[in-house]
């Protein structure tokens, strides 16, 4: 007998409550999806977080008392089974964006994004992935060069652990920073995506990040990438 996998359980926390009871109404109209709770702000969304348990946290960036940033922090390093965070935006990439990359989202979405992109969006969540497509990517790197003004040289905070990268590793997280997906990278180094994937995915168990989007971090402020640098020519 072939038994369904259990629905993806979705939290969502946005302050304004046609926002997040217009989500969580639209998410729950997916077979695959639970809609566990709502929260009207970062104190809410944490505690909630904590106590239900979601496997996907609809984070509003903007909210009273506690911030979206703040609630992504505490939630998502918890603990290493934590819930994975999608925040959502109402532009482009705010100034607070990058924060919450930092602090362990996976990724954002706009707020007028499209019913099928929210759904595939937290099913990428979900599945353990990045959702921060190569567009995304490389107005994150404009946003750290402007936030992040780099002195003389390589940063002093690279991790000992970007040593212990093989050459190829070291190789497809300097081309997942430059904003390639997957499939690009496979076409630049002449191999399979689901050789990609696996590099990938060796480069977060090394160096212990959550997912891509703290890898892209970790390879600027590492000074792996430089910002203006096109690392293929």
């Amino acid at each position: 007998m072939i038994t369904s996998p259990p629905a993806i359980r979705i939290l969502v926390a946005d302050d304004h409550q046609v926002v997040r009871t217009g989500f969580a109404a639209l998410l729950d109209t997916q077979p695959d999806f639970t809609v566990v709770g709502t929260a009207g702000d970062g104190v809410q969304a944490v505690r909630i977080g904590r106590e239900l348990c979601p496997d996907v946290v609809l984070m509003d960036v903007r909210m009273p008392g506690m911030d979206g940033i703040e609630a992504t922090r505490q939630l998502a390093g918890s603990a290493a089974g934590g819930p994975r965070i999608l925040i959502l935006t109402t532009f482009d990439l705010d100034e607070y964006v990058y924060d919450a990359l930092c602090a362990g989202a996976s990724g954002f979405l706009l707020k007028d994004v499209t019913a099928e992109r929210l759904f595939d969006g937290v099913r990428v969540i979900a599945a353990g992935e990045a959702l921060l497509a190569p567009t995304v990517t490389r107005r994150l790197i404009g946003e750290f060069t402007r936030l992040r003004p780099r002195t003389a040289g390589r940063s002093a905070t690279s991790p000992a652990a970007l040593g212990a990268l093989t050459p190829r590793e070291t190789e497809v997280l300097r081309l997942v920073a430059e904003g390639l997906s997957n499939p690009e990278i496979a076409d630049r180094l002449a191999v399979t995506e689901e050789t990609v994937k696996t590099h990938v995915s060796r480069v977060l168990n090394k160096l212990g990040l959550r997912g891509r989007t703290q890898a892209v971090v970790i390879a600027y402020e590492s000074g792996l990438v430089v910002p203006g640098l096109d690392a293929s020519r």
